[in-house]
């Protein structure tokens, strides 16, 4: 360009683009974008012999300050073209900006160039026709082998109406995978039908999500799990979900990227315990994925995440007890996530290519921020480092010169064992216990030993009934408290005809209970009242109450409720006065039924609570709307109901034990009370990883093995003292080692 002129902004209207010929002096109008506004001028282009131009008809041009601004705006304040065109012209004319060229598809275009071409400059390619970029060299990164990996459904990406005119500059060279090699590896792969052995995981169960208007439903990214970089060529698109065809091809891609010389990956992902069964299976059956030879791959979960899987998979996969994890949470994409989603809305109606390098430039760019800043970061690690040592290795040494040196060096040698074996190894970090026998196994038991000279026939299935109606008593009163306070006339039916159905077994069973017993008088029977401490009634805000008895039993007719009769069951009577009477036999009878029901209420308890849990961190807490959280809390209270009843049949259980002559020393320490402080499940369950906790204890139904050394019982095999001692001086270790 040689010379130019300003002219008036209203000149476009008549302007007529002539074509440039080398060596013309004619004039030519030219809009150009500056940082400051839009300006038209006329241009006199260059007459230098030898000088040719690869566009015969220009009408628009961008100055590199302009696409600078562009460029960084887009970064920092995710600023979309439109946006930012329509601010330069408001700067050019605050008053009239429609009269000022609209230039915003010129802008989409050339910004798409300038962004490769600086790319190709920063990474050495733009001068080297030599050389071209291979997949990922157009990327940051810094060598690392500790992955974390995690889907994003905010980045969609919707069908193109014509994709035959989509143009790759940079496809496969920067973040994303190229798309080729993906579709071929999506083509030949087989999706495995099963579902999580673990916990209801989303991402799991969202594997058959899609939306017709769709290309993808979101990426899978790959990331450093100490730096939060992005790796290199391992960004894939989602179809239908989170699939393990997607995240397989995300991984391997990572695992193969500058490996060389690495033997071992740890790889954290959100449903690891799930995805790391067969992951090597689908590698080999599928041509499009491979992993580094001698590659030792080690899968775990993210802390936040951890809480809501089983109870087995905290010591099997947490990244409290990998050697050379370090200090990590597995959470990093989470927080890299939130800015990349406010250029997701901009993305998601762009082409295929042009999403493409955008995402790329915004990884290269979190990136790039995470190299220049690692100084300040690294230095702020190792000043809480070295806190972090000093914090546990003083409670960690006072503990192990508090315990027996022959028990450290065998625990020692288990944690070696678990270092290298994993998996079920990886248990001794937990509370273990073997499973106390249920009532059907007692029943199994006690039946076949029923033709005894101690026994009658037909005594373990009375017994069995009777404890059956006292669940039945219970299951009604529950019904009573969770009545409206306006019940309606079906509702009291109902409840008068079960009191009804209620009052014809119970009469039966008393009447097997006189020939069980050869018609003696045995004086009372026992009446239970259940502890209002754990009588949740599921009350809200639409007025639930309880009724009282005389609401619900105006036509009925008996003086005494059938939820309020008494049952007379061998334990009602006095433990001596049962042995004067022959009763014993019975008695010994009904106390192992009743170990079997306290067992069967402990291990529905912990399910229930473990449930509970689950709710409350993977669906009530993230609830995206009302109609959500109100299912979520419906599901809690019903999950609260089943804990109750389990507290209330165990209580009985428990009560019946201590009448039937149970030594005070197994009550005390295999079936002791249960308070509502131990049914929280906000530390002991969900949050088992948390720091600090080497002097705690989990309440005692969740240790199960807490009875003292030299009992009968077969499924007890630990003292209480050994098997916390053990577990708070292998996590007091672990915690030190990182």
């Amino acid at each position: 360009m040689h010379t130019w002129e300003n002219i008036p902004m209203d000149a476009e209207a008549d302007f007529s683009p002539m074509e440039t010929v080398h060596g013309s002096t004619i004039p030519t109008k030219l809009t150009i974008v500056h940082s400051t506004g839009v300006f038209l001028h006329n241009v006199v282009w260059c007459s230098c012999p030898g000088v040719d131009s690869s566009t015969t008809r220009p009408q628009t041009a961008f100055t590199f300050d302009v696409l600078n601004h562009f460029l960084i705006d887009a970064l920092e304040c995710k600023t979309s073209a439109s946006s930012f065109f329509e601010k330069i012209r408001r700067m050019t004319n605050n008053c009239f900006p429609d009269t000022v060229p609209n230039r915003y598809r010129e802008l989409m275009r050339v910004s798409r160039l300038w962004r490769d071409l600086m790319s190709r400059k920063w990474f050495g390619f733009a001068h080297n026709d030599e050389q071209k970029p291979d997949k990922g060299d157009l990327a940051c990164w810094l060598v690392s082998q500790r992955y974390v990996v995690d889907g994003n459904f905010t980045a969609q990406h919707m069908v193109m109406r014509k994709p035959q005119l989509d143009i790759s500059l940079s496809d496969g060279l920067g973040y994303m995978v190229k798309d080729q090699e993906y579709q071929t590896h999506l083509s030949s792969a087989v999706e495995s039908k099963e579902r999580s052995s673990c916990s209801n995981h989303r991402a799991v169960n969202a594997a058959n999500i899609s939306r017709s208007n769709l290309r993808a439903t979101g990426v899978g990214a790959t990331a450093c799990a100490r730096h939060g970089c992005f790796v290199p060529h391992s960004i894939v698109d989602f179809q239908k979900g989170e699939r393990h065809m997607n995240i397989d091809y995300s991984i391997c891609n990572a695992l193969n990227y500058h490996s060389a010389g690495i033997d071992s990956s740890l790889i954290i992902y959100d449903v690891g315990c799930q995805w790391s069964i067969n992951f090597l299976q689908r590698v080999a059956q599928s041509k499009g994925l491979s992993v580094p030879e001698n590659m030792h791959i080690v899968p775990a979960v993210g802390k936040f995440h951890l809480s809501a899987h089983k109870l087995a998979c905290f010591a099997r996969y947490s990244l409290n007890f990998i050697q050379g994890a370090g200090h990590v949470d597995g959470e990093i994409l989470e927080t890299l996530w939130a800015p990349f989603n406010k250029i997701s809305p901009t993305a998601r109606s762009m082409s295929q290519a042009h999403r493409q390098e955008v995402l790329d430039d915004h990884m290269r760019d979190s990136n790039w921020k995470k190299i220049v800043g690692i100084m300040k970061t690294l230095l702020k690690k190792y000043k809480r480092a070295l806190k972090g040592v000093d914090d546990t290795k003083s409670p960690f040494d006072e503990l192990t010169l508090s315990l027996d040196p022959e028990k450290i060096s065998i625990w020692k040698i288990d944690e070696k064992k678990a270092m290298e074996q994993r998996g079920e190894y990886l248990d001794i970090y937990q509370l273990q216990m073997n499973k106390a026998p249920t009532m059907a196994e007692i029943r199994l038991k006690l039946t076949e030993s029923e033709n005894t000279d101690t026994s009658k026939p037909g005594t373990v299935s009375w017994l069995i009934t009777g404890i059956n109606l006292e669940d039945l008593q219970d299951g009604l009163r529950a019904d009573i408290r969770q009545l409206p306070t306006d019940a309606t006339p079906g509702q009291k039916v109902s409840i008068e005809e079960k009191r009804q159905r209620l009052t014809a077994r119970i009469a039966k069973f008393h009447e097997t209970a006189d020939a069980m017993t050869a018609g003696m008088d045995l004086g009372t029977a026992t009446v239970h009242s259940d502890d209002p401490r754990f009588c949740y009634a599921g009350h809200d805000e639409n007025g639930w109450g309880e009724v009282s008895d005389e609401e619900i039993s105006e036509y009925i007719d008996e003086e005494i409720l059938a939820e309020e009769m008494g049952i007379w069951m061998p334990s009602s009577v006095p433990y001596q006065d049962a042995l004067a009477l022959g009763l014993g036999p019975l008695q010994a009878e009904e106390l192992e039924l009743r170990k079997g029901q306290a067992n069967d209420c402990l291990e529905k308890l912990r399910m229930a609570l473990g449930h509970k849990a689950i709710i409350y961190r993977q669906y009530f807490r993230s609830a995206n709307s009302t109609w959500a959280g109100t299912r979520s809390k419906q599901e809690a209270q019903r999950c609260q109901l089943k804990i109750d009843k389990c507290v209330r049949s165990y209580q009985r259980a428990r009560s019946a034990m201590e009448g039937l002559g149970m030594d005070k020393a197994t009550l005390g320490s295999l079936y002791q009370p249960i308070s509502p402080t131990e049914l929280s499940i906000d530390k002991e369950v969900t949050e088992e990883n948390r720091f600090g906790q080497g002097s705690d204890r989990l309440a005692w139904f969740w240790r199960g093995n807490n009875a003292s050394q030299g009992q009968d019982d077969a499924w007890i095999d630990e003292s209480p003292t050994d098997l916390v001692y053990r577990v708070n001086w292998l996590k007091a270790k672990a915690r030190w080692n990182r």
